[in-house]
């Protein structure tokens, strides 16, 4: 409780953290208010029978306003797939990637080609969404009437408008938390929408063990498991191969500087939660595209529907595609290793320049494929939930994934302010207990 207390000491931090929350309190707001045209009663009871369906793991991702047919509809998943077509394209690129290397000015000019991107995506994706919402007028013999209530080019145009300032409105959101909240703006807004489903999962959970439908020793089960995922994903966010880095000794004067040790931590996971997403969120394009008739984006969209052994297959191809990709883009070898050279500082062992870089690059694709097989693995256990035990897709998987890594990110940044100030942090009194586990 004085840890607590001590974040509250600091008017810095103190603001940060209010000006987050309120943030992502309007965020929230937002999600119910719907979009014209359109009746949330019908989708609701639409959605209430998808549970677990595509269409359910889209809600989730868009915190229920795909259900509330909200202006938020499309949710911030546009911004993530013009991020990961900057990403793809910075790679092949010449004149992306001299921007990657600019530093910061570079990267305003790469954000500003994002936020022009979500914005084409977001027109793209909402026609495709209104489309779709005309597609389900009368659906199921009509037992849950019309969703639209006025189909046409009018309702069309109306709903893009929507949505896409209900997107750009997301993003702009996220980019203020991330410069004036605690940071992580984008990843935040995609936990809150997660985490705001929770209570709802475990009321249906609570009442599916009164009825019968879930015996308690399944409940119990599963309660286990959730905890042993959420054990699983801690150890290997916090993972490290740490390199012993020796520094040579100068004589500077009549003094001699240099002579200790360190080492280099290298994460088990250095792509974090972003592989998961960037999979998710191509997995979802196919729905928008099916809605404009492209050829083979209707099978597409109902292999992806089905979920069944060849969508794990190419969900885990994804991540760990993803992965190793995301990795070799924010993590490069050679420059670690120039930056050692300048820094007189050398592996034992090793030679200096590219013999380093490549040992580097050895030790760091090796740990890759464990933290790949680790996403790859932790991301299907929801499937295994939901078909053994018939429980909400909210226990496991990619949602407590991005929960748990978008958590232990949140506090870090915390950690940071307070050890700066000389406070006692949120992990120990004495110091950070939660470090980073050697591989």
């Amino acid at each position: 409780m004085s840890t607590i207390a001590n974040i509250f000491k600091i008017a810095e931090l103190r603001k940060r953290l209010i000006f987050t929350l309120t943030m992502l309190a309007i965020y929230r707001v937002g999600i119910f208010i719907t979009t014209p045209g359109v009746d949330r009663n019908v989708m609701q009871d639409i959605m209430a029978a998808q549970s677990g369906t595509f269409l359910g793991m889209f809600n989730l991702f868009s915190g229920g306003a795909l259900e509330q047919l909200s202006i938020f509809a499309l949710g911030i998943m546009p911004y993530v797939s013009a991020s990961i077509i900057l990403t793809l394209m910075s790679a092949v690129v010449p004149t992306l990637e001299e921007l990657r290397k600019e530093g910061e000015s570079g990267q305003r000019k790469i954000n500003q080609y994002t936020r022009y991107g979500t914005v084409g995506l977001s027109i793209v994706q909402s026609i495709g969404i209104s489309m779709f919402l005309e597609g389900l007028n009368g659906s199921d013999g009509g037992q849950y009437g019309d969703v639209v209530a006025n189909p046409g080019w009018g309702f069309r145009l109306l709903t893009m408008i929507s949505l896409t300032t209900g997107t750009a409105f997301i993003m702009w959101l996220g980019e203020q938390i991330t410069e004036r909240g605690i940071g992580n703006g984008i990843s935040l807004i995609i936990f809150a929408g997660i985490v705001s489903g929770l209570p709802d999962a475990l009321f249906q959970t609570t009442a599916q063990v009164r009825i019968g439908q879930i015996q308690p020793i399944s409940l119990l089960l599963v309660t286990g498991i959730v905890f042993g995922v959420v054990a699983f994903i801690v150890f290997f966010e916090r993972a490290q191969r740490r390199i012993p880095i020796q520094y040579a000794r100068r004589v500077v004067g009549r003094q001699m500087y240099g002579g200790q040790t360190s080492h280099l931590p290298l994460k088990v996971n250095a792509a974090g939660v972003i592989p998961p997403i960037f999979a998710s969120s191509l997995l979802m394009f196919p729905q928008t595209l099916a809605g404009f008739n492209v050829p083979g984006m209707q099978y597409l969209q109902d292999f992806i529907a089905a979920r069944d052994w060849r969508y794990v297959i190419v969900f885990v191809a994804m991540i760990i595609f993803f992965t190793f990709f995301y990795t070799a883009i924010q993590f490069q070898p050679v420059q670690v290793a120039d930056n050692l050279k300048k820094q007189n500082a050398f592996i034992p062992g090793i030679r200096p320049g590219k013999a380093t870089a490549d040992f580097i690059d050895a030790v760091m694709t090796r740990i890759t494929v464990g933290g790949a097989l680790y996403m790859a693995l932790v991301c299907v256990v929801p499937d295994f939930l939901q078909q053994t035990f018939r429980v909400p897709f909210y226990f496991g998987g990619t949602s407590i994934m991005i929960v748990v890594g978008v958590a232990l990110d949140f506090v870090q940044q915390v950690e940071s302010h307070l050890i700066t100030r000389h406070y006692e942090g949120l992990t120990g009194p004495r110091g950070p207990r939660i470090r980073g586990r050697q591989a």
